[in-house]
């Protein structure tokens, strides 16, 4: 990596590919000799129907999306599913059932309030959201119209391991947007899939949708046009014009992934970053993790030192030595070190080395 660019351990919007990076800049002012940069076309013209075509299908590959799911390219980031969803799927009972492990669960309860019957099944916010809870299938109502979980939480360093709720024939949604493309997962055991892709896949601006076909047209009438699965559905993502750009950023990613073995080959690299880092976090006496060993992510560690002086110290002194954005969510403070699919392992080495450094420095 150049000496130039800092490790940025930012939980979103996060590091891109360098390779990637390298390639949209050389194609910047003249997208493959259309003379046009893709900032500046029409998401109407042929060039960019094969860019979002592209990226679909290279997306579709990667994941292995079944056919009966329709994959959509949205705006309003992460948030807007949150009322996207219930004002969708609650087309039957009204009813849905959430586990909240987190600050984004919990704000996607919250929301879906305002549209039907919300329960919330499961909670480790006393706990301050340091472990999954792990509800068995008794938990849910029968008639539920979905089940809602927060796949990876970003703000408290949590993530589904070896749990994944049993819901039947009730659809799982999953907000998968700080993990996606990290890992393999199942796609044909989840109703709908999310992610706003600033945290694994590209610039702030698009979110992934994946949705059962069955799921989709069953919007009540007074859903305002946007908001409508089905509209996006029907228009291949071009309803309106779409983040063009950040579209064509994740579809170079995909192609990036794919280059490099997938997401299994991705998968392997991830865990043994975040080996490395627990595994220094747990022999330390200096700092702590709080989360739930069984339930701890790869893709954002979060710990402290016990002193919130020392831990402010820390962000600092990492700074100074290019490592950039270690500071814990506002709502919690202390540490978090992201690390997504795009920061290498010299990274992680050199931010194990610091933190050795540091406890070494201010343990006596």
């Amino acid at each position: 990596m150049s000496s130039e660019r800092a490790f940025n351990f930012s939980a979103g919007p996060s590091m891109l590919p360098l390779e990637v990076i390298q390639k949209v800049a050389a194609e910047l002012e003249n997208y493959e000799g259309c003379g046009e940069s893709v900032m500046e076309m029409s998401h109407r013209s042929s060039v960019f129907d094969k860019i979002i075509k592209d990226a679909e299908r290279n997306l579709r590959d990667l994941m292995k999306i079944p056919d009966n799911y329709k994959v959509l390219f949205l705006q309003g980031g992460g948030t807007l599913q949150f009322s996207m969803i219930p004002i969708n799927l609650l087309s039957g009972s009204g009813k849905a059932d959430y586990i909240i492990t987190g600050s984004w669960a919990k704000k996607a309860a919250k929301e879906a309030e305002k549209f039907g019957d919300i329960k919330v099944v499961a909670s480790s916010e006393a706990d301050n959201f340091s472990y999954i809870p792990k509800p068995g299938p008794e938990a849910f109502r029968k008639d539920a119209d979905y089940v809602y979980i927060c796949y990876n939480n970003t703000i408290y360093g949590s993530h589904y391991n070896n749990y994944l709720p049993e819901t039947g024939d009730i659809p799982l949604v999953a907000d998968m947007s700080s993990c996606i493309l990290s890992e393999e997962v199942d796609v044909s055991k989840f109703g709908l899939i999310f992610a706003g892709a600033q945290k694994n896949v590209a610039p702030a601006g698009v979110t992934i949708v994946i949705v059962r076909e069955d799921l989709i047209g069953k919007a009540p009438a007074n859903c305002p046009v946007y908001l409508d699965y089905a509209i996006h559905a029907a228009k291949d993502s071009l309803y309106n014009t779409p983040p063009c750009f950040a579209i064509y950023v994740a579809g170079e990613v995909f192609k990036y992934l794919k280059a490099r073995g997938g997401l299994k080959a991705m998968h392997e690299i991830d865990v043994r970053k975040a080996e490395k880092l627990y595994g220094y976090l747990d022999q330390s006496t200096f700092y702590k993790t709080p989360v739930a060993k069984e339930d701890r992510s790869l893709m954002n560690v979060v710990f402290v030192t016990g002193d919130k002086d020392l831990d402010a110290a820390f962000v600092e002194g990492a700074r100074k030595r290019n490592m950039h954005n270690l500071k814990g969510h506002r709502s919690v403070g202390g540490i978090r070190a992201s690390i997504y699919n795009a920061m290498p392992e010299e990274g992680v080495d050199c931010l194990i080395e610091y933190m050795k450094a540091f406890e070494e420095e201010h343990s006596k």
